[in-house]
């Protein structure tokens, strides 16, 4: 690290003296994990568990667009049938393993220093107010949608009912088709796929019940990824990695998470990063074999910005499909 990045980092930094697989087993990875988060907050996640397995084609949101290449236990949305076309697999990764056993992480102090002050920043904002009859909305951009024998760079929005029960909608749309046309059946550039819902309370508000503590937080996704991913750190932070979009929303898990996540070793910081949008900030990231994401965060407001594969751009509350938060 230069001298000019050390400089950077001491700004964001506490100072010294203060405290410091297949894409549907990846789908049915995240159901299993949200409802274990979520079994003791509420009770009729019980009988809702048992129906899992047999409900695993019918999540509630689309299926993912595959990978660009094999990838063990990528990142993921989650399933839904197309309107228009055969449902593609979108994905993203915190890693994967390399050739030979992994050398065991250890913990980096200006990480877990960097990741307590993004959990502070995360707290101070205000929780966003939702109703039963709204939905989540959120919009992304990447750059490994596999469609036609090609990777395509891709805008997508997704709207998700708050309440369990309601239908959704996801819209793909390529931000480069070809020049005839596609890469979608019929010569279309969009894709748009019903989010149909799964058993028991909906992600928002699975995520809503996570602990706001975060020992208990990290108590809670240590257990449940045990002998999961290349190794037990991968897999934590895979878990922590799917719930960062939408926890946005909510200020005190949002904390809870990156706290939790200053506990799991093998998180360094990177000076510069930039997500998949091309917007630079500061990085965390957590290596695993040859391979690594990598976490953006606004340089001045510690926002998160999404991943290098993945951006966040922007994410909020509406009351109907089709809607933006500005509208």
């Amino acid at each position: 690290m230069n001298p000019a990045e050390r400089e950077e980092l001491a700004r964001l930094l506490p100072s010294p003296g203060e405290p410091v697989l297949p894409s549907d087993r990846q789908s049915l990875l995240k159901d299993h994990l949200m409802r274990e988060f979520t079994q003791e907050a509420k009770a009729q996640e019980a009988e809702a568990q048992g129906a899992q397995v047999a409900q695993d084609a019918r999540e509630t949101s689309p299926r993912p667009i595959p990978p660009p290449r094999p990838r063990p236990l990528r990142r993921l949305t989650m399933i839904a049938v197309p309107l228009a076309a055969a449902a593609a697999v979108v994905a993203v990764a915190l890693g994967t393993a390399g050739p030979g056993a992994p050398d065991k992480p250890v913990t980096d102090q200006e990480a877990v220093a960097l990741l307590n002050r993004i959990a502070t920043a995360a707290d101070a904002k205000e929780t966003v107010p939702v109703r039963d009859d709204q939905f989540v909305y959120t919009r992304v951009q990447g750059t490994d949608l596999s469609e036609a024998g090609k990777e395509w760079e891709y805008e997508r929005t997704d709207w998700q009912a708050i309440k369990g029960g309601r239908t959704g909608l996801a819209r793909t749309v390529v931000l480069d088709p070809p020049p005839g046309g596609g890469p979608f059946r019929d010569g279309k550039s969009t894709q748009d796929m019903t989010m149909y819902p799964g058993p028991g309370p909906s992600d928002y508000r699975r995520l809503e019940a996570l602990p706001t503590d975060p020992q208990k937080l990290y108590e809670k996704i240590w257990a449940d990824t045990e002998g999961q991913g290349p190794t037990h750190e991968w897999a934590a932070m895979e878990t922590i990695d799917t719930l960062l979009d939408r926890a946005v929303l909510i200020p005190d898990v949002s904390a809870a998470l990156y706290r939790a996540a200053a506990k799991i070793p093998g998180v360094t910081v990177v000076p510069d990063a930039t997500d998949a949008a091309g917007r630079h900030g500061i990085g965390l990231t957590f290596q695993d074999g040859d391979d690594r994401d990598t976490w953006v965060f606004d340089r001045t407001t510690l926002d998160y910005l999404g991943t290098d594969e993945t951006a966040l751009l922007e994410v909020g509350i509406v009351d109907k499909v089709g809607q933006s938060p500005g509208n």
